[in-house]
């Protein structure tokens, strides 16, 4: 064998070796019904054609890699932001199981997540059981002070009703009555990943402030509140803290995960670490105001604001790119009577300066991009800034107000003129979007890399290479510390853009004596 114990080597370049590449040969030849290569090369030449885009995006019963996750990821996303709260999800063990792994894989980190495991029985019967147990052996097995409760499809396909079972566990005494257990239907059948930390946190709000408005006075507590939606940027929520601090605003950072998804390697295992009190939240109603920096993706959020806590939740947009930033800021100006500092200021002339120095790299170069609709409506608006152009957004879960709203920003610039923005649109018809209308670059999670192979496999002159922005990132280390959000976010991005800009035109020209004509040392 080709391994050994002195020279371990990963799955490549080891099955690389001659005899990997015999024995892959004779699994092929013995085993696999495989059609012949000229076969594959014909069908696949087909699947890059303007014919095929067209019968691609008329279908309707079928879904490939649909660009987003379901409702319970994001439920325990949100519950994990909530200061010693386990997340616990009614329903199949499978699904938890899938929900911890990706955000395993996405942040590195372990994720405390409980299921009460229904299986075949309780579909038929029921899951009241599996939840009388499931909460009392989570409460004792790994103390927390919060239990939020989610939904899988099982739950929600049989009608389970997680109010009823919640309150029958305390009248039973497998928890105490007064221990907080707020909780979500999540169906996973409908809406996404981002629909599920709404409704999560619209559950929290709603469990510790619904039946508790008496003596509530908006701007009592001289704060402004944040909610951040489903945030899986870290650095997004270490932004806000710094900049209300250097602005001398009080405020509440209602759901952030920032510690107990960014533990230190101390030696130290934290199930729980840091959070949003459960005292904020019950506070959260006294505020001046409350600021919802992914608005399209907090609808049900914005209902309850609006109607129980009075809170009028100013008209912006998540504040990505210069503008939206600025927006923001003036805004809390504006709300709290405190100015905006110095030091922002000047971290805004760094920003402007910035755009200045790569705005001839990204001038004029075409981006695809797809994602969460509050990402993608951002990003699009900052690449309008730079002067970058725009051929393709999609944001599978977004809504025709959505839909419209981003056509009227990429209208209102003259390089967003010949965009199209698909809503309901997997990535199976965005990979037909990048061969027949095709950009520099697509912006986008890790799940585009298939996208880009597919591309160089057609010709070098046809990749389109992948930019990782977005959720999740799998295949790169440490992305998830960096900033998005503010003028510090805009730098990250602005860099990480005008770099892969100009790795790419050192990979083109790289060719000595044929293509190094401008392989500049300078750029």
């Amino acid at each position: 064998m080709s391994q050994e114990v002195d020279n371990i080597q990963p799955s490549y370049p080891l099955f690389r070796t001659d005899e990997y590449k015999e024995n892959l040969a004779n699994k092929r030849e013995a085993y696999e019904e495989r059609h012949p290569q000229e076969t594959i090369d014909e069908v696949f030449q087909w699947t890059t054609s303007q014919e095929y885009k067209e019968l691609n995006f008329n279908r309707e019963a079928l879904t490939v890699n649909p660009a987003k996750a379901c409702q319970p990821l994001g439920a325990v996303l949100c519950a994990l932001g909530f200061e010693k709260t386990l997340p616990y999800v009614h329903g199949s063990q499978g699904c938890v199981a899938y929900f911890r792994t990706y955000f395993n894989r996405h942040f590195k980190e372990p994720i405390a997540c409980v299921s009460d495991s229904m299986t075949e029985d309780a579909a038929v019967f029921g899951g009241q059981k599996n939840m009388f147990a499931g909460l009392e052996n989570a409460k004792a097995l790994y103390k927390p002070d919060m239990i939020a409760v989610s939904t899988t499809c099982m739950a929600e396909v049989i009608g389970d009703d997680l109010n009823a079972f919640i309150n029958n566990a305390k009248k039973e005494g497998h928890i105490e009555q007064e221990f907080p257990t707020p909780f979500a239907h999540t169906p996973s059948f409908v809406g996404s990943h981002t629909t599920g930390w709404d409704n999560m946190f619209e559950g929290i709000a709603r469990y510790f402030t619904l039946n508790f408005m008496e003596g509530k006075e908006v701007g009592s507590n001289g704060k402004i509140n944040f909610v951040p939606g489903f945030e899986t940027y870290l650095g997004n929520f270490r932004v806000i803290h710094r900049m209300m601090k250097e602005m001398g605003v009080d405020y509440s950072l209602l759901s952030d995960p920032t510690e107990v998804l960014d533990t230190p390697a101390d030696g130290q295992f934290r199930m729980y670490a840091g959070g949003t009190t459960m005292d904020e939240v019950k506070d959260a109603p006294n505020a001046i105001n409350t600021i919802l920096l992914q608005p399209w993706q907090l609808e049900k959020t914005k209902k309850y604001l609006n109607n129980t806590w009075k809170h009028e939740t100013p008209k912006l947009e998540i504040p990505m790119g210069l503008e939206w930033t600025d927006k923001l800021l003036m805004t809390i100006s504006d709300l709290t009577g405190k100015p905006i500092p110095a030091s922002l200021e000047k971290e805004r002339g760094r920003f402007v300066d910035m755009m200045t120095d790569s705005h001839a790299w990204l001038h004029g170069k075409k981006f695809a991009l797809y994602g969460d609709a509050d990402f993608v409506l951002g990003m699009t608006k900052f690449l309008l800034e730079l002067g970058a152009e725009v051929t393709d957004v999609l944001a599978n879960h977004a809504n025709k107000r959505w839909k419209k709203a981003c056509e009227e920003i990429l209208n209102a610039s003259p390089y967003g003129q010949t965009a199209t923005v698909h809503i309901s649109k997997d990535l199976w018809h965005f990979r037909s979007l990048v061969f027949t209308n095709k950009p520099d670059f697509m912006i986008g999670n890790s799940y585009g890399k298939f996208i880009q192979r597919d591309t160089l496999y057609k010709g070098e002159e046809f990749e389109v290479p992948l930019i990782r922005i977005g959720f999740p990132i799998f295949d790169r280390h440490h992305l998830h510390r960096m900033t998005t959000l503010g003028y510090e976010g805009g730098m990250y991005i602005l860099t990480t853009l005008v770099n892969a800009v100009l790795e790419q035109l050192d990979k083109e020209t790289r060719g000595m004596g044929t293509t190094d004509y401008n392989y500049d040392l300078v750029r």
